[in-house]
């Protein structure tokens, strides 16, 4: 007959301990990342002008949190603003921009070869930059063939815009906080 496995007399780490670890490990992951960024404040941004971040797995959540850090400073209880531009709310886009949004933060891949190229805002509706500031996306639609008229334009500096009707006009992108 075999002997009961015996219990160790020296402490273990309980459900409690482990509990302990779980958190002051993401503490400390949380507080590198923010030491990383500290002194860039532009984590999000490549010398491409695309965005990027520090997540494999972005959303458009992640997007806005960056702008949020790079946005001028507005009135209280207002969302980080870029321009005049009418706003559109994250949840009001076509299931299809969201796609997009996630490709933008994930660094692709893109159905198109013009997606992540220079946006030149020609017809002067957004914000005018510095050549390069802009880059452009599609978004697809339902149906088309090509790529369509619907576009996500993304800056530099966060900010994202959404158009339907191919440049003709512009909403800006809004998280919903």
């Amino acid at each position: 007959m075999t002997d009961p496995p015996r219990r160790s007399t020296s402490p273990g780490v309980g459900s409690i301990g482990k509990i302990g670890l779980v958190v002051l490990c993401a503490v400390l992951v949380l507080g590198a990342i923010w030491l990383t960024n500290l002194g860039s404040n532009r984590a999000t941004v490549d010398t491409g002008g695309v965005i990027a971040t520090t997540s494999t797995t972005a959303s458009p959540t992640t997007v806005f949190a960056t702008a949020a850090m790079e946005a001028p400073p507005l009135e209280a209880d207002t969302a980080p603003r870029f321009s005049e531009l009418d706003p559109i709310l994250v949840t009001e886009l076509p299931l299809e921009a969201i796609d997009t949004l996630d490709s933008i933060a994930d660094g692709g891949p893109f159905e198109f070869d013009r997606d992540g190229l220079v946006f030149q805002n020609r017809e002067g509706l957004l914000p005018g930059r510095e050549e390069g500031h802009y880059r452009e996306y599609t978004v697809m639609t339902p149906g088309e063939r090509t790529r369509g008229a619907r576009r996500i334009v993304a800056g530099a500096d966060g900010e994202l815009y959404y158009t339907a009707d191919h440049y003709a006009s512009f909403s800006e992108i809004v998280d919903e906080d």
